[in-house]
């Protein structure tokens, strides 16, 4: 089984560059998307030429903003929206589907702002998360896809340096939440297959960055510990053009 995770900053705007040949050419069986920027019935209307997918989505109530999506070959036992916190739940970024071996949960985590604005936020936002998925993974083992918005290691971007505590995604409260999540019994399939590999998954669009690839590895694919012998490879496909950020994902032999 094949996920792939991917922010692709604009689903309607993605569609005009191409998202359904790169959608092909990937050929997931489960795709997540995140920062969708689009309600509910304008998703399902950028995605109506592609067919043989069950479609869901999570839009925030702020028109053009955040927002989720996931894409399934296989239709899932349910479906879910959001955390269940009202000061979470009004910007679309978390969905979680269930199939039979595991839930999967698409994430498009709050970005902490221009000047750390939102990072107290983001620090409440961190702690009920990780509350939400260790109650899912009583339940069963769940996978945790989508755009964390955090690099957790220095080796996850290409200047560690400059940007420690001074910019948004690489402070130390953020990196505290990260390492308190994987803490709660979940494991950064990349960074565990690949302890060395340099490899990013966004870039700014500003001063050739991702030619110079000057970059961040921000968007992951999570599991629960005991998934991990289930995890056949997880990798990041650098190649794919369309969005600032490239997809993520993971290869299972359930």
């Amino acid at each position: 089984m094949k996920i792939i995770s991917w922010n692709v900053n604009g689903i309607r705007a993605g569609v005009k560059k191409g998202f359904a040949d790169r959608l092909k050419e990937m050929d997931p069986d489960v795709i997540c998307l995140q920062e969708t920027k689009a309600q509910d019935d304008q998703v399902q209307e950028a995605l109506s030429e592609i067919s043989g997918w069950h479609i869901y989505s999570n839009s925030a109530v702020r028109k053009g903003y955040s927002g989720t999506a996931i894409l399934s070959k296989t239709e899932p036992i349910s479906i879910k929206s959001d955390i269940g916190i009202e000061e979470h739940d009004q910007e679309g970024r978390v969905l979680t589907v269930e199939f039979d071996a595991f839930f999967l949960v698409d994430v498009y985590v709050p970005n902490s702002g221009s000047g750390m604005k939102r990072l107290d936020y983001r620090e409440r936002w961190d702690a009920d998360f990780q509350k939400y998925l260790v109650e899912l993974d009583k339940t069963k083992p769940t996978i945790i896809v989508g755009d964390l918005n955090v690099a957790h290691q220095a080796i996850d971007l290409a200047r560690p340096k400059p940007n420690y505590n001074k910019t948004s995604g690489y402070t130390q409260k953020e990196i505290d939440g990260m390492s308190s999540l994987i803490s709660s019994g979940f494991v950064d399939s990349f960074r565990h297959l690949y302890p060395e590999e340099v490899q990013y998954s966004w870039w700014s669009l500003r001063g050739g960055a991702k030619e110079k690839n000057i970059g961040w590895r921000i968007d992951y694919c999570l599991t629960s510990e005991r998934m991990m012998a289930s995890v056949k490879d997880s990798f990041i496909l650098n190649e794919v053009e369309g969005s600032d950020h490239c997809p993520v994902g993971l290869e299972l032999d359930l």
